[in-house]
């Protein structure tokens, strides 16, 4: 079971999300959705998943504003052939 006094450690690993690729966090996500989803943890370890969870939905929905951004940023030159802009992130 996860402590809750883990959880609440921001250099707990459990709390990193932020190396982790889009796909890693929905796969993971949907992994803590389907555990929540069936009932059976303890109350300390679902409110545990659901805090990860939380987490990695926003890491999701970051990177997906991240890629919404650069392919924004597609545009047509004056010969009509697509570029692609310099995109800048706050993050970089």
């Amino acid at each position: 079971m996860i402590a809750r006094e883990d959880l609440m450690d921001s250099a707990s690993p459990l709390l990193d999300v932020t190396s982790l690729s889009f796909e890693d966090a929905l796969k993971e996500l949907e992994g803590v959705v389907r555990r929540l989803e069936e009932g059976r943890l303890p109350l300390e370890e679902a409110i545990g998943s659901y805090e990860r969870g939380a987490l990695l939905k926003e890491r999701c929905e970051t990177l997906l504003a991240q890629a919404r951004l650069k392919v924004d940023a597609i545009a047509e030159s004056t010969q009509g052939t697509p570029t692609l802009e310099t995109f800048h992130h706050d993050d970089e």
